[in-house]
């Protein structure tokens, strides 16, 4: 996938988390950084429903423009869902979850841009 394309995939993943009320939306630039993924997308919700919902409304919409999820974890709990695009993966998190965890913090180096 070229840089263009992910940088579009990213901005529509930002849109559907907005969508649904997505909550602290920062995208961490890791290209460079490791070979997991190009981007990180953290978003929080402020109760598992909420997760849940973002992560299907990201689920189908991106289905639609041939961009399923390689895979999906944490759905059933609902505290921390990754979605993972190969090139990006999407982590939505209880707010508490967020700070525990504070990938933000792990991945410092990385560029970062809030929406």
């Amino acid at each position: 996938m070229t840089e263009n394309n992910v940088e579009t995939m990213l901005q529509k993943c930002i849109e559907l988390a907005q969508e649904k009320k997505g909550r602290d939306i920062i995208s961490l630039k890791l290209k460079g950084l490791t070979v997991i993924c190009d981007y990180f997308l953290l978003v929080s919700a402020t109760n598992t429903r909420q997760a849940q919902s973002i992560c299907d409304n990201i689920e189908e919409k991106m289905k639609e423009c041939g961009n399923a999820p390689l895979r999906i974890e944490g759905y059933r709990e609902g505290k921390w869902i990754l979605l993972d695009f190969g090139s990006i993966v999407i982590h939505i998190f209880l707010e508490e979850e967020r700070e525990y965890y504070n990938l933000e913090r792990l991945w410092g180096d990385a560029e970062r841009l809030e929406y």
